[in-house]
């Protein structure tokens, strides 16, 4: 069986692209960090979970021992079911109720539970997105940290800061150098 020849063209032979610019732009665009970064790149991790049950008091001082900000609320199973923050706590501590009553704060602390003050309707990710879509939920809920779950199970935490230090680190490597991705030409 004979194969017909083909014709040997300049560009097959030389491996020099048709358009040199366009092939520049595909490359730089393969190799820009915001479509490489994912969530699992940059995510905390293993996380601190509360459970529904766990008291206000307990939480505050396990947020402060851990110097921690956010905590996914599980349920006994392990399934996400909440977010709590430490605004949500100093709001309970703080409320006006309590405070008329602030010999009794300690009792109360014991009493109210991560359930009764944690935010229920949260936005989570998964490890696969994208560092950039995964800022724009946090940036678009104004919100400071969004749960990583996979498969139900909470596998991390992306936080404001987790998202900074890693835009920190690509400026400290040189990978932002095109100023115009940022609407200045160059």
């Amino acid at each position: 069986m004979k194969h017909p020849k083909r014709a040997i063209t300049r560009d097959i032979r030389t491996r020099n692209p048709k358009r040199p610019a366009r092939a520049s732009r595909e490359l730089e665009e393969s190799s820009w960090p915001e479509g490489v970064v994912r969530v699992r790149d940059v995510m905390a991790r293993p996380v601190v979970t509360f459970r529904q049950a766990m008291t206000v008091g307990t939480a505050v001082k396990a947020m402060r021992a851990r110097n921690i900000r956010h905590a996914p609320v599980v349920d006994d199973t392990g399934r996400l079911v909440g977010m709590v923050s430490d605004r949500d706590l100093r709001t309970v501590i703080l409320e006006p109720a309590l405070r008329d009553a602030f010999e009794d704060l300690d009792r109360v602390l014991r009493s109210r539970t991560v359930k009764d003050v944690m935010t229920w309707g949260m936005v989570s990710v998964k490890p696969d997105t994208l560092l950039r879509e995964a800022a724009g939920v946090i940036h678009a809920n104004k919100i400071g940290a969004v749960p990583v779950v996979e498969h139900g199970r909470v596998v991390g935490l992306l936080a404001v800061g987790d998202v900074l230090k890693a835009v920190i680190q690509m400026l400290d490597e040189g990978v932002i150098s095109r100023p115009g991705r940022w609407g200045a030409e160059a």
